[in-house]
């Protein structure tokens, strides 16, 4: 994903800085706690930090993440090139396949390679943690210490949602562990080092800082990311963010680049959510959330002032969902949470985080705030649903045919084996699947495309193309002049506001 700044404003600003009186200032600010050299915390870490090689059947591969780690690849004609092919040569595993460039031995059905990054977080029982997406699909796995010894693992258990892998190696040689440490006291401007296997050269250690804490790029409800300048690149993913303590603060699994290599924008999941994960994983090989059965939406100023509340914070109950633990517990349409198991709710994206790591079964105090003042109910947390189980036994039912959505300029289908791996969707993925829109439309002057996956309309789940056009026809009857949607697209989950054209009933191909 693209960042722009405008040039001009940027060079006003350093003009504006360079104009001002702020030498004075700096020198009252000393460096403190600057290292000399990197070099005996490196030493110290290196040995717990491993590369993660994964065989893939060549379904799972062309269904992969845009963003998984790849083999080690080079612009044609590079003078990298010949080394990269030579590396890849030297490391490829018995039986496994291509990675980077094909070349003419290459077979079409050939075993794939995705190469990660990763790290043992306990010595005695052999676990590696790394990312969902490094693992996902494969076959066969192999962990390679920092000593270039070999050795099998198995996976334990994977969280999607939060993309988390916890592995297992099987051997009984004496490995070296790390130590999850304190996410909430990496502060911005505070001293990082990432260790992990850029383009699959493996102990690659690379420094910076904290860049900004709680950053939401919309990968899913639970992100929290601790944005970073180390250098972090394909094959980083899974691989530890330290602290000058030595301690795993971060693990690193997405940037931002347009080229997909590093430019100074890493993203890292927080060690304390992390490691209630592995904990779970550890424990019975998958994660259980907390659920409160609600749709929410965000409290702008206009309905904060609307409601009067100010200033405007919290998260807006736009549906408590009928036979739910919210609806049971009194929450209703139209409240406001302002705090949540003894938690400050300060934005709507707060919510689902706090909801999901609140232990299943707990009496949680919710504090609402309801006509003009606030309210506390008692709230049982039940288990979250399976996607499955959420959609409300859509199983049952016969595929749905493409419906053309003509007043939205675009139509829509269920999602299909063949979809999926035309569109490379997650196994997961749930929703009435975008297969075409009309330059023209609506849609399209939304950014809507082909492949992207329509969740919800008006805050209420969709499963089937036929979910989509009740919602449409009956927002039509109600002479709403707009539908939101919730669309998930490479780019993430995003609502779109869409006009809707009265052009005569819907038609099916």
């Amino acid at each position: 994903m693209r960042l722009r700044t405008p040039i001009a404003a940027t060079l006003a600003l350093i003009g504006a800085m360079a104009a001002a009186p702020i030498t004075p200032v700096l020198a009252q600010v000393p460096m403190q706690n600057a290292p000399t050299s990197f070099r005996p915390l490196a030493q110290q870490l290196l040995p717990a930090v491993v590369s993660v090689q994964v065989s893939t059947s060549p379904a799972a591969r062309n269904a992969q993440r845009p963003d998984a780690p790849d083999a080690p690849q080079a612009p044609p004609g590079s003078p990298f090139e010949e080394f990269f092919r030579d590396f890849l040569e030297r490391n490829r595993p018995p039986g496994g396949g291509q990675g980077g460039q094909g070349g003419p031995r290459q077979q079409p059905q050939r075993r794939g390679q995705s190469l990660g990054s990763g790290f043992i977080i306990d010595a005695e029982k052999k676990f590696v943690v790394t990312n969902n997406h490094v693992v996902d699909g494969g076959t066969e796995i192999n962990v390679v210490l920092s000593d270039n010894t070999t050795i099998q693992a198995e996976v334990v258990g994977t969280d999607p949602r939060t993309d988390i892998a916890l592995l297992r190696l099987k051997t009984d040689r004496q490995l070296t562990a790390v130590q999850f440490g304190n996410s909430d006291e990496a502060q911005v401007g505070d001293w990082v080092l990432a260790i992990g296997n850029p383009f699959g050269l493996a102990s690659s250690v690379s420094v910076g800082i904290v860049s900004a804490r709680s950053r939401d790029i919309r990968q899913g409800l639970y992100d929290d990311f601790i944005q970073t300048d180390a250098a972090i690149n394909r094959g980083n993913s899974g691989g530890p963010l330290f602290d000058m303590q030595g301690k795993v603060v971060g693990i690193n699994t997405a940037i931002y680049s347009p080229s997909g290599g590093s430019i100074g924008i890493g993203f890292a999941i927080p060690s304390n959510l992390a490691r209630g994960i592995v904990a779970q994983l550890e424990d019975g090989g998958r994660v259980r959330r907390g659920w409160l059965g609600v749709n929410i939406q965000q409290v702008t100023d206009e309905i904060g002032e609307s409601l009067g509340l100010r200033p405007a914070r919290g998260a807006l109950v736009a549906r408590a969902q009928e036979d739910g633990p919210a609806a049971k517990g009194g929450i209703r349409n139209g409240d406001v949470i302002l705090r949540f198991n003894n938690q400050d709710v300060r934005e709507m994206r707060n919510l689902p985080r706090i909801v999901a790591e609140t232990r299943v079964g707990t009496a949680a105090p919710v504090v609402l705030w309801r006509d003009g003042k606030e309210e506390t109910v008692t709230v049982t947390i039940a288990e979250l649903p399976a996607e499955e189980a959420q959609a409300g036994n859509q199983s049952g039912r016969p595929r749905s045919e493409v419906v053309d959505l003509a007043g939205l300029g675009l139509k829509v289908g269920p999602i299909t084996g063949e979809a999926r791996e035309r569109f490379s969707l997650r196994a997961e993925q749930r929703g009435v699947l975008i297969t075409e829109v009309d330059q023209n439309g609506p849609a399209a002057e939304r950014d809507l495309r082909p492949g992207d996956v329509i969740v919800e309309v008006q805050q209420e789940r969709v499963n089937t193309p036929q979910d989509v056009q009740n919602r449409v026809e009956a927002l039509r009857r109600q002479n709403r002049s707009t539908a939101l949607l919730l669309v998930e697209g490479q780019q993430g989950q995003r609502f779109v506001p869409l006009r809707i054209r009265e052009e005569g009933n819907q038609r099916r191909n």
